[in-house]
């Protein structure tokens, strides 16, 4: 079964060489290298909540503190949860959810 990342779920179009990359830039979870295969997802596609500057909703999302609520409800993040079961990762390593 095919896993997907955020930018393929929600077309964002802020993946390298996205049709939106040049209006509002590379996403930073795209280029979150530290965090690929975190959830089996490519870079931090299926870690978003957890990155900071993520666009969601047409504006820049904060830490994952501050966005907690509404990526908690997010379709990408209830998916990856529950596609990945026990081995689930809500958090990048050494991070606090406060």
């Amino acid at each position: 079964m095919k896993k997907y990342n955020c930018w393929e779920l929600l077309q964002c179009g802020r993946e390298v060489g996205g049709d939106k990359v040049s209006e509002l830039g590379v996403c930073p979870v795209n280029k979150n290298s530290e965090s690929d295969l975190l959830n089996e997802g490519k870079n931090g596609g299926r870690i978003c909540w957890a990155i900071a500057g993520t666009l969601c909703g047409e504006k820049v999302q904060g830490v994952f503190a501050q966005k907690r609520e509404t990526c908690h409800m997010c379709p990408v993040y209830l998916l990856v949860k529950e596609e990945e079961g026990e081995n689930f990762r809500e958090l990048l390593p050494g991070q606090k959810s406060e």
